[in-house]
């Protein structure tokens, strides 16, 4: 890594915490007496734990202990079939109790080294750089593994200020979310917006202070489009290719009332080309799409020679009729209304005939007032792709902000070191010189851990659970003891080793109790009664 920060390490992921890899699932196992909720990769977000699709499976009690999810575990996918997905991560937060995880997922329990916020945060970073793409392994799937997830190396920052950072990092992509969630609702607004100009258009709202200032009283004339337009003609069926003298205008050109030049196909049969080829003006009508989108229109303007495929209908329309005008009435929601109302619907397509077309009905206003209707609507709708234009930027630099300020944090940017910070490296060696009965969080192991002679005889007593004593009881003990090791604390308590890690927690919580140190990096953890 680049050089740190003062204060900072570059330490591997299983030096502050415990890695492991889930449960395989086995199909024998989908039912059993001992069924248990389990997270897999699909339960986890960029933005957290999603629980739709919530599965379950059989954990005996000894599996439930080693798979059980905590509070503060962090989850990480170990496989993807996308390299940017790799590696994605996320908190726990006992979304659902008594949950265990699969082996899609690696869990990391971090040691009192790192804080997990702070952890998954790196790791998102890692992820959405590629980094940890980097050392998966497989074709088609990527894989990270337990073993490579612990050797990875990350920076890590003194305690406190992992706190500032992980603090900071939570306000600033809460409000790039916000952001994010306020632009996603561009688009529909945008459409909302066409919609309704096009519906002012064709109701005379657009232009009835033009008729007013010109004194032209009464409503339109109500017309069918058979009695406007003088043809209405079925595209070519022949097959196109992607190379050729003239393009073959398809279903997927018309966009958004508009001619899409994009992904074109062609034809050089000269035959074909005098039969279908295109003249400024023509209307184009998609008669065979999804219910959604069967009825989109666009009009031609001479853009270059172009001929039309079998699933549109070409429009002619007559001097009293503005090819533009007839664009906004189909595009309208009165006219996806008729087109709705009138589509024959198959298995995955729907169709509207050229006779249906043809007695679509419409309020038909001067050829005047239809050339005022179509520019005004023409100076709205370049304000809509304006809108939608400045939206997709915005979007662009949103989607940049998180990885800018990731990268910040963890080269020590976003928030100030603060001198007085206890090194990372100082309290990594407290870790590493910890005694092995110990957890990685400097608790007394809840699955015994490595025990010495004294601890393995304890099993063979009859122990305490916490229901048998005082709710005060670690904290009497070391008021009349003075301060003890966490393993002399236990054995004088006499308690199960899960009740006792249950005590330790519940005392500390209520402030009985406390961690003291000695002055030497080396020095023997002790815990005492509180003053």
């Amino acid at each position: 890594m680049s050089e740190l920060p003062p204060g900072w390490s570059s330490v591997a992921i299983r030096e502050i915490g415990d890695v492991r890899l889930g449960r395989q699932r086995s199909p024998d196992r989908a039912t059993g007496p001992h069924m248990r909720p389990y997270m897999r990769a699909a339960n986890v977000t960029w933005n957290g734990i999603s629980l739709h699709d919530v599965k379950e499976m059989d954990f005996s009690p000894q599996e439930f202990e080693g798979f059980a999810l905590r509070p503060g575990d962090v989850l990480v996918g170990e496989a993807s079939g996308s390299r940017l997905e790799v590696g994605k991560s996320a908190v726990w937060r006992g979304e659902v109790p008594g949950a265990c995880f699969q082996n899609t997922l690696i869990r990391v329990r971090v040691n009192e080294a790192a804080l997990p916020e702070y952890l998954q945060r790196h790791l998102a970073y890692d992820a959405r750089r590629g980094a940890l793409a980097d050392i998966s392994r497989g074709i088609g799937i990527h894989h990270i593994g337990a073993a490579g997830l612990a050797d990875w190396q990350i920076s890590l920052a003194p305690l406190r200020e992992q706190k500032r950072i992980a603090d900071k990092l939570d306000a600033l992509l809460a409000r790039v979310d916000a952001c994010r969630l306020r632009l996603d609702r561009v688009p529909a607004i945008l459409k909302r917006f066409r919609q309704s100009v096009l519906a002012a258009a064709t109701n005379g709202e657009l232009t009835r202070e033009w008729r007013e200032q010109r004194g032209i009283d009464g409503e339109w004339p109500v017309t069918d489009l058979e009695s406007v337009a003088r043809d209405f003609s079925y595209g070519s069926a022949a097959k196109s290719s992607r190379v050729g003298n003239v393009p073959v205008l398809r279903m997927g050109n018309i966009q958004d009332g508009l001619l899409d030049w994009g992904d074109l196909v062609f034809t050089s049969d000269s035959a074909e080309i005098a039969k279908y080829k295109l003249s400024d003006g023509d209307v184009l009508f998609n008669r065979t799409n999804s219910p959604e989108l069967v009825g989109k229109t666009a009009v031609f303007r001479g853009e270059r020679e172009a001929i039309y495929a079998g699933y549109l209908i070409r429009v002619r329309c007559s001097d009293a009729l503005l090819p533009e005008y007839l664009n906004y009435c189909l595009g309208g929601p009165a006219g996806r209304e008729y087109c709705w109302q009138v589509k024959s619907d198959g298995v995955s397509q729907s169709n509207i005939n050229a006779r249906k077309l043809a007695a679509f009905t419409f309020g038909l206003p001067s050829v005047e007032e239809q050339q005022a209707i179509i520019g005004r609507v023409a100076e709205l709708l370049a304000l809509n792709v304006t809108l939608g234009a400045k939206s997709g930027r915005a979007r662009g630099l949103v989607e940049r902000l998180t990885p800018a300020a990731l990268a910040k944090a963890f080269r020590g940017e976003l928030v100030p070191q603060d001198p007085s910070d206890e090194p990372a490296e100082e309290l990594l060696s407290r870790i590493r010189t910890r005694p092995a009965f110990l957890d990685d969080a400097g608790k007394p192991r809840r699955d015994g851990g490595a025990r010495d002679s004294r601890t393995k005889a304890r099993t063979d007593t009859n122990m305490l659970t916490r229901k048998d004593v005082t709710p005060a009881l670690l904290s009497i003990i070391l008021k009349e003891r003075g301060a003890l090791t966490a393993e002399a604390l236990w054995t004088a308590s006499q308690l199960e080793i899960d009740d006792f890690y249950d005590q330790l927690k519940d005392e500390e919580s209520r402030g009985l109790l406390r961690e003291s140190r000695g002055d030497s990096p080396t020095s023997q953890r002790l815990l005492e009664a509180a003053a």
